[in-house]
């Protein structure tokens, strides 16, 4: 099989119930609905995290966020403007591997994997770049940071090309960027991955979603995701694209749970180990390659992009670390008999384990600064009602020895592990934000007149 075109989409505090194919009646997305319809639905999938800077280092790495330095940023969950640390120059992402193999690389859209020029995407195997460094809620606006904000940045590479953007029309310039990309790499193999500013505070959306969406913002900005796939597949499908281009759709971490989010049926949401801060929509679909209207019950995690794809492209994982990740093109393409190649999956909330799952159980072992032992299966027990934990001390040990095993491994900050194969994070010195105030400067937006923060 040829190297497939790549395009993947990855949205920010989309809920795993926002999407109709995930049972929403609040949000219309019809264009995600055919895409599931024409491909696979996971209803199993995890990010690595339940916010944004370690969901996006460890599916850009396919590693655990403490494996790559990523679970705390200097006491912060995420990473801030001007920070002086970033994904390490030496960590080797899924584009770096894609453009080894002779892929044209893209991203557009949010990054915040550090705004410092060491750690840049253009530094980090993406030929070019268009979008936001880190979050939409970062720049300067009605409800200010506790240290003020900068004005928000839009680059292209790592230029700074306009400050307070309208965010209202970003996403539109980011299908437009994207469109121009894939009809300019038409004829050779291509990696997009566009990463939406949207669900995250505030909600600037479009007019023309925010007059017929029957869920407020919060659905206007979900119908606008859905208005841009609906754009690239049309376009890859005009372009006789459509069965040499893989398309993946999934979010960084769960909904906040208001504002019209959802994570149902799923407990909890964004900040959360909960099964709504780390399961996600996770949607493939590839003509001829990916069975349609196939759904998968097996647990996978964006950390398998990297081996899955680099396996596709012709390549091979890194061999000189540890990845956690795994290669799931049987569980993609609906092979007889194909189970998840993860023996576990670990929740981490910051450098911290709070939970482990291993099949259809999951054992809670820490949450707000205690140890808790809380036994689910999720099989019967989507919504994490039923602590079980009395009832299957077999399982309850087995669970707690993988648990330990992690520990010695990667670290847990609530037992004090400090784990033996950790990277570290990339640091520079004397950080500068990307953009400083300038009462002089016409800004188009000087201050985001929405409080919203998220």
């Amino acid at each position: 099989m040829s190297q497939p075109n790549i395009i993947l989409i990855n949205c920010d505090d989309l809920g795993y119930g926002d999407l109709g194919c995930y049972g929403s009646q609040a949000n219309k997305t019809p264009h995600l609905d055919r895409m599931a319809a024409e491909g696979i639905r996971f209803s199993d999938f995890y990010m690595a995290s339940s916010v944004c800077s370690p969901s996006r280092g460890a599916m850009m790495t396919g590693c655990y966020p403490r494996r790559i330095g990523f679970g705390t940023f200097e006491g912060f969950g995420v990473l801030f403007p001007g920070q002086g640390i970033g994904l390490h120059p030496d960590e080797i992402t899924v584009a770096e591997i894609l453009k080894g193999q002779g892929y044209a690389t893209k991203i557009v859209g949010k990054w915040h994997c550090g705004d410092q020029p060491a750690f840049l995407p253009t530094r980090h195997g993406f030929d070019s770049y268009y979008g936001l460094p880190y979050s939409n809620d970062m720049g300067i606006q009605a409800s200010p940071l506790a240290t003020p904000a900068p004005p928000l940045p839009l680059l292209r590479d790592e230029e700074v090309i306009e400050e307070q953007p309208d965010q209202a029309s970003l996403t539109s310039r980011y299908v437009e960027e994207s469109v121009r990309f894939i009809r300019d790499q038409r004829n050779r193999p291509f990696f997009l991955y566009f990463a939406h500013m949207h669900v995250h505070l505030p909600h600037y959306v479009a007019w023309r979603f925010l007059k017929t969406a029957i869920n407020g913002p919060y659905g206007a900005a979900v119908e606008c995701i859905d208005w841009s796939v609906g754009v690239l597949l049309h376009e890859i499908k005009r372009l006789g694209l459509d069965e040499k281009t893989l398309v993946i759709f999934t979010s960084d971490n769960g909904s906040r749970g208001d504002r019209g989010g959802s994570n149902r049926p799923l407990r909890g949401g964004k900040f959360t180990t909960w099964e709504g801060g780390l399961r996600l929509p996770c949607i493939m679909r590839w003509p001829g390659a990916i069975p349609a209207g196939a759904v998968c019950h097996e647990i996978a995690t964006a950390m398998d992009f990297l081996p899955t794809l680099a396996r596709l492209a012709g390549a091979a994982p890194p061999a000189d670390r540890i990845i956690d990740g795994k290669d799931i093109r049987p569980l993609m393409v609906g092979a007889p008999g194909a189970t998840s190649p993860h023996e576990a999956f670990f929740y981490y909330l910051g450098d911290r384990l709070q939970a482990v799952r291993s099949g259809p159980w999951k054992l809670h072992v820490w949450r707000d600064s205690a140890t808790v032992q809380e036994l689910y299966n999720l099989a019967h027990d989507l919504g994490e009602t039923r602590n079980v934990a009395a009832d299957h001390p077999d399982v309850v040990a087995d669970l707690e020895a993988k648990a330990a095993a992690m520990r010695k491994d990667v670290g847990d900050a609530a037992t004090g592990a400090e784990g033996s194969n950790c990277r570290p994070a990339g640091r520079v010195e004397n950080p500068q934000t990307l953009t400083h105030h300038d009462p002089e400067h016409p800004y188009l937006m000087a201050m985001y007149d929405l409080p919203d923060r998220g």
